[in-house]
């Protein structure tokens, strides 16, 4: 299923399923015909990552006006997850990778195992229209700049 070819803008997005927090099992297909900006993270409770999620679940709102679903995925485990999400409020669903097979389809697996801090930005047709992928991952992709490559997808 996974290929050597790294994802790129204009390829389709690879579908999946992985459990995530509220006791669901959410897929890429499910959101068929609504934007998805999906979300790799290399750690819950980290210090870039908290800032990361909190910053996008306190502008939900500008997402939610470009009809835009977030998806936050990483190698934690679904405990870890609800954890998280308790502690920072988050309104969007984190995904559980815990083997980084999803990791691997969208090319995002780095060092140590780790993935990558990387955001893509899934058309409502599954086409891929934007991509970062973070060589380090000391930043992260603003809201802004989420919402204008939404816009224009």
């Amino acid at each position: 299923m996974a290929s050597s070819k790294t994802l790129e803008v204009g390829d389709v997005a690879p579908d999946f399923s992985l459990p995530g927090t509220g006791g669901k099992s959410y897929s890429l297909s499910q959101f068929r015909g609504q934007t998805v900006v999906l979300v790799f993270y290399p750690g819950d409770e980290t210090l870039v990552c908290t800032k990361q999620l909190c910053s996008y679940n306190n502008e939900l709102q500008q997402f939610a006006q470009v009809n835009a679903q977030i998806l936050a995925i990483s190698a934690q485990d679904v405990a870890s997850h609800e954890a998280f999400a308790m502690n920072h409020g988050f309104k969007f669903p984190l995904l559980a990778d815990t083997d980084k097979t999803v990791a691997d389809l969208y090319s995002v697996t780095g060092l140590m195992g780790l993935p990558r801090r990387s955001v893509f930005v899934i058309d409502p047709k599954g086409t891929i229209k934007y991509l970062h992928r973070a060589v380090l991952g000391v930043t992260f992709r603003p809201v802004s700049e989420l919402i204008e490559a939404v816009a224009t997808a």
